[in-house]
């Protein structure tokens, strides 16, 4: 992030734009609906300035820009479109710390003026940092688009009730079980449709019926994070992320992900890795209760999909004990998240009638698995956490009857940036992860289906998803 996110408080304060052209008019605009005192330096300026400065709206100065012009501002805006010009008032803005914005020019800028969705007081800014004005531009069409017409009434409404509803609620969760009522109910659907008389007759209903009370179970959500791509992220976990005032994540959840989180919101890493637990299950277990019972909004987030291999459902049966609501979201399991990033269909009807998935590891080591029926023909056979016990499965395989010429493929880091396909056969498994290092995580995806990933065995060169 190279710009610091920031909103600038400039109601009555000076500012300066240098430049009487088109450009200029635009910035004025937005400076005065700041409710900014501007004055502008121009030699020719348009009709528009013109016309404004006739009325007292703001101030112009017809002539050339002299660094005088810079005294007492809180801001510059450059829009002169002149090199000379406009690096001259980069370079007095900065010696005299004035922060300073050359329009279109950001090497010579020290902020820059992102795109701006306005619903008054609620404002949304999207910024390319000046790499990609016309990208910004159209990101702020498509948010345009979603964003209610009336969300500023509704933020306004919220304001008027801010001081009542804290002296009420002392507490931070109910506070914001409060305004998650607000927000998420009929009291918003009111002001959005343009029914703010009985809106207000709502809040002071949900006010009056709301009542300081001992601390409540907070709800937990077991979420699946998927396969690692964020932008496999599923609507309602993105939206959980939102909400949570603790995160307790895995290893195999990265920090994209967890990007999607509030940034208010504690993070509890509980990673385990082979020979390596941050806690014990039992540990994950009583930490989601405890937090759940002091009232805490708690994500259990799990790499893949929770109920597949990650134990979510003993964290589910475990708190449901105890009478904890919680709610289970899946997420897009690796199986499938990387049998598509490699190009490989896992039920392909020339190669394949089932799938069957199953673990490198059991509760107790070596998992009980059925390896007659695993090595039968017409078959895809996806393994799971298996890099380690990689040997022990080809040969057990082998040993009950799948040829040792059977294709495989090994997807490491599936879906991310340094995703790595190395394709091979079931005999020379164990050298495929030997060779080439596979350090996980990693599926191992085992029958013809896996010849698909032949083209994608360049090591080191991600295939990349469509979007």
């Amino acid at each position: 992030m190279r710009y610091f996110p920031t909103f600038f408080d400039i109601t009555e304060k000076s500012c300066l734009v240098v430049g009487g052209g088109k450009v200029a008019a635009r910035k004025i605009r937005l400076l005065r609906r700041a409710g900014a005192r501007v004055t502008v330096v121009a030699r020719d300026p348009v009709q528009e300035i013109e016309e404004l400065a006739a009325t007292g709206e703001l101030e112009l100065v017809q002539r050339g820009f002299v660094e005088g012009d810079l005294r007492g501002r809180a801001l510059a805006i450059g829009a002169a479109e002149h090199d000379e010009l406009d690096r001259r008032l980069s370079e007095a803005a900065q010696e005299r710390g004035v922060p300073v914005n050359i329009v279109d020019r950001p090497a010579l800028s020290s902020f820059t003026v992102p795109a701006i969705v306005d619903r008054d007081p609620v404002v949304v800014t999207i910024s390319s940092g000046g790499a990609a004005p016309v990208l910004a531009r159209k990101l702020r069409a498509r948010i345009e688009a979603l964003l209610p017409a009336r969300l500023g009434p509704l933020a306004r409404l919220a304001e008027s009730f801010r001081e009542t509803v804290k002296a009420i609620h002392t507490r931070d969760a109910a506070r914001r079980r409060f305004w998650e009522e607000f927000f998420d109910g009929p009291i918003a659907e009111d002001v959005l449709a343009g029914r703010e008389s009985e809106a207000r007759d709502k809040t002071l209903a949900l006010v009056n019926r709301q009542s300081p009370r001992g601390v409540e179970a907070g709800p937990v959500a077991i979420v699946g994070a998927g396969p690692g791509d964020p932008d496999l992220l599923t609507l309602r976990a993105a939206a959980l992320l939102q909400r949570a005032e603790v995160i307790v994540y895995d290893k195999l959840v990265g920090p994209d992900i967890l990007d999607h989180a509030r940034r208010d919101a504690e993070r509890v890493y509980v990673g385990k890795s082979r020979g390596n637990h941050a806690k014990s299950q039992d540990e994950i277990n009583a930490l989601l209760l405890e937090l759940a019972r002091a009232g805490k909004r708690v994500v259990r987030l799990k790499g893949g999909d929770p109920f597949v291999f990650g134990r979510g459902g003993e964290e589910l049966d475990y708190l449901r004990r105890r009478g904890i609501a919680v709610q289970v979201v899946p997420g897009i399991t690796a199986a499938t998240a990387c049998g598509a990033s490699a190009g490989i269909s896992l039920t392909h009807r020339d190669h394949a009638a089932a799938v069957t998935l199953v673990t490198g590891h059991g509760k107790d080591g070596e998992p009980d698995l059925d390896w007659t029926a695993l090595a039968r023909s017409r078959h895809t056979l996806v393994v799971y956490m298996g890099v380690a016990t990689a040997p022990h499965t080809a040969q057990r395989l082998i040993d009950h009857g799948l040829a040792a010429n059977t294709p495989v493929a090994i997807v490491e880091n599936g879906t991310r940036a340094d995703e790595r396909i190395v394709g091979g056969t079931l005999g020379e498994l164990p050298a495929l992860v030997r060779d080439h290092a596979i350090a996980g995580p990693a599926i191992i995806v085992i029958g013809e289906v896996a010849r698909r990933a032949e083209a994608a065995r360049r090591i080191g060169q991600p295939h990349a998803l469509a979007v």
